[in-house]
């Protein structure tokens, strides 16, 4: 299938959403084409990479988890564009082998207690915040700090947002960045 709506090459595109494009290109090597598609609106295109690198940089919560975390939505939401993109990016932010074949069976997977329990987090807020009891949240609350609650729910809340706007525009697979 092709893309609903025409993806955007940097030379199509206004100063600000080209800057955003250079921008990506330094920093991954490739303009994802989910971006392609937001530099129709160089002011959204600008707040989702802003909202995106905090998000999923190091942070009370490692990057390579919250990566994971955004694979193991993925993966709920069958986005294959969002687990390539995301598997990568834990790849590259040091989640080994293991961690990334794990995460589609992950209660059984190399994963501490604490990663287990943000992965059904994960899990309970795709199927709604009404399946985040009272209970399993003072688990929660047990394990992660209130800094990490919010990542947390954050990525895994961004990343059931994400698919959606990208499968509903078919937006394909962003290709591997060339070797230099």
């Amino acid at each position: 299938m092709s893309s609903r709506i025409k993806l955007l090459e940097r030379d199509a595109v206004t100063q600000e959403a080209a800057a955003i494009y250079d921008a990506l290109l330094a920093q991954r090597g490739v303009v994802p084409n989910m971006f392609k598609a937001l530099a129709y609106s160089p002011d959204v295109a600008n707040g989702v990479a802003g909202f995106l690198k905090p998000l999923l940089s190091d942070g009370p919560l490692p990057g390579w988890y919250k990566e994971l975390v955004a694979v193991r939505i993925s993966i709920l939401c069958e986005s294959e564009y969002a687990i390539r993109a995301h598997t990568l990016s834990a790849q590259k932010k040091g989640a080994s082998e293991a961690q990334l074949s794990g995460i589609h069976t992950f209660e059984t997977g190399p994963y501490t207690e604490t990663e287990k329990l943000g992965f059904r987090l994960a899990d309970r807020l795709h199927r709604g915040a009404s399946a985040i009891d009272d209970a399993f949240f003072q688990q929660l609350q047990q394990a992660f700090a209130p800094a990490a609650l919010v990542e947390l729910f954050l990525t895994a809340a961004a990343f059931e947002m994400f698919p959606r706007f990208i499968d509903g525009l078919r937006i394909p697979v962003t290709p591997l960045p060339t070797a230099k």
